[in-house]
């Protein structure tokens, strides 16, 4: 176990909505929300003053103003976000290069080694938030510990503009008494599942056999069993390889006729495959994301030998993977069409980790920044 490295996982708070507050001043001390106000609009993200009414990112518009009657409505301006991240990135390169990119609005620093020499980590955390209230007029919730699993809980643990810092020798006591929902990787249907099993934090995780959870829950049982443990030999990778690439619509209206969803997955295979070509980019798994008219959602994969990336090629296969979708009781809402699992990635991954070249970043589309070589 790494408990020598040093992790940090800064994540901005509220990071769209904290713009928008910062670049127009009326905002500021409001609920606001990022996103489209109309009948089938989603909110992107929403100020600390309009979560307080419940109002989360993903939720329906219509639910969100439900919620919070007062909430104001402000379109995204994502070429003004990536730019934004980018300026924070620039502070993150004054301490390390050792930086590995979640979204637009985390990442993770490995700062063991770090161009400073600042010995302790949480003193770079300390510096990285005051540069960016200072800098940029904005505010960062930091989490510093000797993995990306402790560090990841630990950003969350004291947000917004939180601080905290898990030593090795605290990481056994902080675990044991962590509600299963903060655990990484755990959502509300595999909470859910926990709970059934009895399994309620990482004090009665930790009590389940490596097999249990295997059984219970796939590959991902190691990882569980590993965390309850404080275990993540995950190292920062600094280099991300675009692993898929996708798209969704939200319908009009929700449809629950055969013809008329078919028809609006042509629409989305479509578009899929025209930012395939865009982007070069082939894979050989096709996912089909479909969300109904109680937000519950779903997703459906075939894995084929041939690269995908003609609309002849994956239209079929979205039509068999729709097929199996059963929209009698709900209708759909949303369509999403996604390629992933390109078969040169791990050839690429590897020459990567064994040539030492110069990396830049840059973003390539909405979320993900890429490194190219020099």
């Amino acid at each position: 176990m790494h408990t020598e490295r040093k992790i940090i996982h800064i994540d901005m708070d509220a990071f769209y909505a904290s713009v928008e507050q910062r670049d127009h001043p009326e905002l500021r001390g409001k609920p606001i929300a990022v996103g489209h106000a109309e009948k089938r609009g989603v909110v992107a993200a929403a100020s600390y003053e309009a979560r307080k009414f419940g109002v989360r990112s993903a939720m329906s518009s219509q639910k969100a103003k439900k919620l919070c009657p007062q909430l104001i409505f402000v379109e995204g301006r994502m070429e003004v976000y990536k730019s934004v991240s980018a300026q924070i990135h620039e502070i993150f390169h004054d301490y390390t290069d050792l930086i590995e990119p979640i979204s637009l609005d985390e990442a993770f620093l490995d700062v063991t080694e770090n161009k400073k020499g600042i010995p302790l980590a949480v003193d770079i955390a300390k510096e990285i938030k005051q540069r960016i209230r200072q800098e940029l007029h904005l505010v960062a919730s930091a989490g510093v510990s000797y993995n990306k699993f402790l560090a990841k809980i630990a950003s969350d643990y004291r947000k917004p503009d939180g601080l905290c810092t898990i030593h090795p020798d605290q990481a056994d006591e902080f675990i044991r008494r962590l509600p299963i929902e903060a655990f990484w990787g755990v959502g509300p249907i595999t909470a859910k599942k926990m709970h059934t099993l009895g399994i309620y934090n990482g004090e009665t995780l930790r009590k389940c056999s490596l097999e249990m959870l295997q059984r219970q829950f796939g590959k991902n049982g190691l990882i569980y069993f590993n965390f309850a443990r404080g275990m993540d030999d995950r190292p920062v990778e600094a280099v991300r390889i675009r692993k898929s690439i996708g798209c969704e619509h939200t319908l009009e209206k929700d449809l629950s006729a055969e013809m008329s969803l078919i028809i609006e997955l042509y629409h989305v295979a479509r578009e899929l495959t025209d930012r395939l070509k865009a982007k070069d980019f082939k894979g050989n798994t096709l996912t089909l994301k479909v969300k109904f008219d109680d937000f519950s959602q779903i997703t459906r994969s075939v894995s084929v030998e041939r690269p995908l990336q003609r609309l002849d090629d994956i239209l079929p296969l979205a039509k068999r993977l729709l097929k199996g979708v059963d929209y009698s009781q709900h209708p759909i809402r949303l369509l999403g069409l996604s390629v992933s699992n390109p078969k040169e990635e791990h050839e690429l991954a590897n020459a990567v980790r064994s040539n030492p070249i110069q990396l830049k970043l840059e973003f390539k589309d909405d979320y993900t920044l890429v490194g190219t070589l020099n």
